[in-house]
């Protein structure tokens, strides 16, 4: 799956830009800001953006997501139920953290455990991830085995569980139960950071490593 990470937002948010090769339609993954760097994206890409893929709704992943949608007629896809009140507080949470204005959205279409997501000829597997948020989902393309996580797991370090609805135990799981079994030479974009596998982070990653290893 042809792909491309465009940093957004003072929190150098992976914002991700992936394609159909056949069929050149695109997706942008957490469009949290910065569009003009995400359209600039897209026309040297030579693609179609036909839709949003959302991980979860915290600002910096979700704050550009209403603006991009209507410049572009485009269907917000995701993320899962559990966090419409992080969509509801978007306009709280720019002030908070000193974003530009963000306004909230109704999406197209919400996702649960086990749904698919088309790209053209793409099919991204949807696994609910809750922890980091209580609706944040991991889209998953089993062919190229490449997995976008969101800020449920990082290079070394998982996602922050003291914001409101988060949980750490319930994180952990859902790494050891919807990511770890994957396979260990599965690719993952994080949120934030360098891409790593699900092989060395079940190794060696502190926070949820298998103690059998490392």
């Amino acid at each position: 799956m042809p792909y491309r990470i465009i940093p957004v937002t003072p929190f150098e948010q992976n914002c991700s830009l992936i394609w159909c090769d056949d069929t050149k339609e695109a997706a942008v993954v957490d469009p949290g800001g910065d569009l003009d760097r995400i359209e600039a994206a897209v026309a040297a890409a030579g693609v179609t953006l036909t839709q949003i893929l959302l991980t979860h709704a915290h600002i910096d992943h979700a704050g550009g997501t209403a603006d991009l949608a209507e410049r572009h007629g485009l269907p917000i896809i995701g993320p899962h139920p559990g966090d419409q009140f992080w969509i509801d507080g978007l306009a709280q949470q720019s002030r908070m953290f000193g974003f530009k204005p963000s306004r909230t959205f109704v999406p197209t279409r919400w996702l649960g455990q086990g749904d698919t997501v088309q790209v053209g000829k793409l099919t991204l597997e949807v696994r609910h991830c809750p922890g980091h948020t209580p609706g944040h989902v991991v889209f998953f393309e089993p062919v190229s085995k490449l997995a976008i996580v969101g800020d449920v797991l990082f290079a070394g370090s998982i996602g922050r569980t003291d914001f409101p609805g988060g949980d750490h135990a319930t994180l952990v799981n859902a790494i050891r139960e919807q990511l770890f079994t994957l396979g260990d030479d599965v690719q993952f974009i994080p949120g934030h950071g360098p891409m790593s596998t699900i092989g060395q982070e079940r190794r060696t990653n502190p926070f949820v490593a298998d103690k059998r290893f490392g």
